[in-house]
C-alpha cells in the first residue's frame, strides 16, 4: 500500500517534527471533548469523533515520515493504519472505514442518520486508538 501511494504521489515523505505530533494530539482531545458535547447532534457529535480518530491515523502517519496528500485523503490515511500498526489492526480500519462512510452521508446527504449508541461507539474507539497510536509512536521517538 505504502508503495503504491508513493507511486501515485498520494503520499510523501516528509520530515517529521514532535511540535506537529503534539499539535494533533492537542487536536484529537479538544474533538474528543468536543463530541461529548450532549446540546450537539448526534450527527456533529459523530462527525467531531470521526475527525478526532483521523487525526490519530494522521499521526501514526506522520510519526514514520510520511505525509497523505490529494484525492482520497481520508479514504487513504485510513487505509494506511495496518501498514503502521500490523494486521492485529485491521479490525480498526476497517471500523474506521465504516465510520468515514457513514460521516460521508451525515455531511453531505442527510441528517438524523446516526444513533447515540454509534456515538458512544466511536467515542469509545477513539479513546483506545489514542492509546494505541501513543504507545505505538514511542518507538518512533515520539
Amino acid at each position: 500500500m505504502i508503495s503504491k501511494l508513493l507511486k501515485k504521489g498520494q503520499l510523501v515523505r516528509e520530515d517529521k517534527s514532535q511540535q506537529e505530533i503534539n499539535e494533533l494530539f492537542h487536536i484529537v482531545d479538544r474533538d474528543l471533548r468536543d463530541s461529548q458535547t450532549d446540546e450537539l447532534s448526534e450527527d456533529w457529535q459523530f462527525g467531531i469523533a470521526y475527525n478526532a480518530a483521523l487525526k490519530l491515523a494522521t499521526i501514526l502517519i506522520r510519526a514514520h515520515g510520511y505525509r497523505v496528500r490529494g484525492t482520497g485523503f481520508h479514504l487513504n490515511t485510513i487505509q494506511l493504519i495496518p501498514e503502521f500498526l500490523g494486521e492485529e489492526s485491521i479490525a480498526s480500519q476497517v471500523f474506521l472505514d465504516a465510520c468515514r462512510t457513514k460521516r460521508n452521508i451525515l455531511e453531505y446527504d442527510s441528517i438524523g442518520g446516526v444513533t447515540i449508541q454509534e456515538v458512544k461507539e466511536l467515542q469509545d474507539f477513539v479513546h483506545e486508538f489514542r492509546d494505541l497510536v501513543k504507545n505505538k509512536i514511542n518507538d518512533c521517538g515520539f
